[in-house]
């Protein structure tokens, strides 16, 4: 016979295999009664429709509110110009303009901006008719592979617009006065592009040329 101890064990053993078997049981029923009373409409991908400009052309779509703008520009109306790199906000390979100021596209959410102006790569120049910065580059030899070129240049043509605003960088030394544009101002505005190939040097050499262009 067995002592009061081991009945009490045995009598706690028995009651949680009775609980496990009666909760797994009802799992199943439970999980089938919340898709029965889950209506169609909720089964459904919510989607929102959003209207900017794209390189001069307006753009209407109907995208997943979570869709980077990134996403929309490649995926919803086939601008690959822009690229998508680390998708983390870290290397500029998706960099555009935006309202006429450059904004990781990785990083944002395309319905955050409705009405936009957004420019991409394939909005600065043709072939045939090639943005000055887009020239330079090519005379320079401002790119290797070509991966991060079209962030680069969308970022050269904004720093050159910061510049001109008087918009200080974090090497400004006078805060007071128009920032100079030096080789060390070009590297701190162009520091959040990333080119693997090492080709800064020549990327430099490409926005001077411009901006002596435009004095």
């Amino acid at each position: 016979m067995a002592s009061p101890p081991q009945q009490e064990l045995r009598r706690r053993s028995m009651i949680a295999a009775a609980a496990t078997t009666a909760a797994i049981g009802t799992v199943p029923a439970a999980l089938a009664q919340s898709s029965a009373e889950t209506p169609p409409e909720a089964a459904k991908a919510t989607t929102l429709k959003v209207s900017f400009t794209v390189n001069g052309k307006p753009r209407d779509l109907e995208l997943d509110p979570r869709t980077t703008l990134l996403d929309a520009l490649r995926e919803g109306m086939n601008l690959t110009g822009t690229k998508k790199g680390c998708d983390h906000g870290q290397c500029g390979a998706c960099t555009v303009l935006l309202d006429g100021r450059r904004i990781n596209s990785c990083l944002t959410l395309a319905v955050m901006h409705p009405g936009a102006d957004i420019t991409t790569v394939e909005g600065l120049g043709t072939p045939d008719r090639l943005h000055p910065m887009q020239a330079a580059f090519v005379k320079h030899d401002g790119y290797q592979c070509g991966y991060c070129t079209p962030g680069q240049i969308c970022s050269a043509v904004a720093v050159l617009a910061e510049i001109e605003a008087g918009i200080p960088s974090h090497v400004t030394t006078d805060l007071n006065a128009k920032p100079q544009l030096t080789g060390a101002e070009l590297r701190e505005r162009m520091s959040g592009n990333i080119c693997r190939c090492g080709a800064y040097s020549n990327i430099v050499d490409a926005i001077t040329e411009v901006a002596g262009s435009k004095a």
